[in-house]
């Protein structure tokens, strides 16, 4: 998979990117992640890649201009290379809200061109022209879509075959379809007892049958106590609403 971000702010990846997960698929080869700066889309001295809104308003509204080349720009290095054609990703508080089953949908894509949204929002005509896809990551204000991006990245590179230490991480995770969905329940290590707490005996039983049928009771138990709104099925958060963060 090869990743393109479209940013003001290129130096925010450094150190995210530069350690654990995402650092060992990048060496490894399985993901290519580069950080691209609008303002080398720029035409005037200033750099500019904002404006006043039209209608009035507070804020600043991103220009469609720099953002267009951008995009174009990437799209013809990915020709050149010879990859499908980039799916544009905007991250946007009108977008889906990221799920597990939204990272799964965009974990198949060879190319995505991700753009981080910054001020009051992106002009509309450069989403209706050039956007495939919206995702927000939640309810909530940041200061751009930065670190969506970041949240984006890693989720998705959890998902790339050999990324992960172990093929059974994954499916494990909470949200993941091998736990239908739902949160992970309890884990423990070692040593078997600590500060006059115990590991449960189902643990150290050895009995794979009993260990299965505890853990998806434990899942079930806390995915009920903790987001009873998981427990209708997977992929059932609200998608398509408003949201209040500014990406």
């Amino acid at each position: 998979m090869r990743i393109r971000i479209i940013t003001l702010f290129p130096e925010m990846f450094d150190g995210p990117f530069g350690a654990s997960i995402v650092s060992r698929a990048v060496r490894d080869q399985l993901v290519e992640i580069s950080a691209h700066q609008l303002r080398d889309y720029t035409t005037d001295k200033h750099r500019t890649v904002d404006d006043m809104p039209y209608g009035g308003g507070a804020g600043m509204v991103m220009k469609p201009g720099p953002l267009g080349d951008a995009v174009r720009d990437l799209k013809s290095s990915a020709a050149d290379v010879g990859e499908s054609e980039p799916r544009v990703v905007l991250l946007t508080p009108q977008g889906r809200r990221l799920d597990q089953s939204i990272a799964g949908e965009m974990a198949v894509y060879e190319s995505l061109i991700l753009i981080c949204g910054r001020y009051e929002g992106v002009d509309e005509r450069f989403i209706e022209a050039m956007v495939d896809e919206e995702i927000s990551i939640g309810d909530y204000v940041i200061s751009g879509g930065e670190p969506a991006a970041i949240v984006l990245v890693d989720a998705l590179t959890r998902l790339i075959p050999g990324a992960l230490g172990s093929e059974d991480s994954a499916p494990s995770d909470s949200f993941a379809a091998g736990l239908e969905g739902r949160l992970q329940g309890p884990v423990y290590t070692r040593p078997s007892e600590w500060d006059g707490r115990e590991v449960p005996d189902v643990l150290l039983s050895g009995d794979h049958a009993r260990l299965g049928k505890w853990r998806k009771e434990q899942s079930e138990y806390r995915t009920r106590e903790r987001r009873p709104d998981l427990m209708e099925g997977p992929g059932n958060n609200p998608t398509g609403k408003k949201e209040e963060e500014r990406e």
